[in-house]
């Protein structure tokens, strides 16, 4: 009975109202296709996590996890909205869409549906002596970043610049 309540709990997530957001629903152009567009940095990111669907409205299914690796060349390997260059964000691109002023997930869920409060892969291995086998990734539950091993598997969101 216990486990039949708490699959029953519905998840919500906690903004502080007291805090600017940081990625508001006007920085954004939704592009109608399951993308939307940064204003601010010009990137343009699927909406969803890789093997989650855009149905028209939001994610649908679940997000699939790889390796840092196996990130990358799916990474390669996806078409989507009619283009081929997605990429893996980059550190600086994934801290780009956290939002600051909420957790659990750390993202605007208007633009982002469904996305998992855990951690995304970014295409930055880390560059220190001893830590080769490192990568970085944010965790939308927080919103923090942080190296982990690269054999490790974890959920991707992936971007193209605009000029692609």
């Amino acid at each position: 009975l216990l486990s039949l309540l708490f699959a029953l709990q519905v998840h919500a997530q906690t903004c502080n109202d007291s805090i600017t957001p940081a990625t508001p629903d006007s920085r954004f152009s939704d592009n109608g296709d399951g993308t939307a567009t940064d204003k601010t940095t010009n990137l343009i990111w699927m909406r969803c996590a890789l093997g989650q669907t855009w149905d028209g409205s939001t994610c649908t299914g679940s997000a699939a996890s790889y390796t840092w690796q196996q990130a990358l060349q799916a990474a390669a390997d996806t078409s989507f909205a009619g283009n081929s260059a997605w990429q893996l964000p980059n550190i600086k691109q994934l801290n780009s869409i956290v939002e600051v002023s909420c957790y659990d997930p750390a993202i605007n869920l208007n633009l982002f549906p469904a996305t998992p409060s855990s951690r995304f892969w970014t295409a930055s291995p880390i560059a220190y002596a001893n830590y080769y086998d490192d990568a970085w990734n944010v965790n939308f539950y927080y919103g923090n970043a942080n190296y982990i091993n690269k054999y490790n598997h974890y959920y991707m969101r992936l971007v193209r610049s605009d000029s692609n």
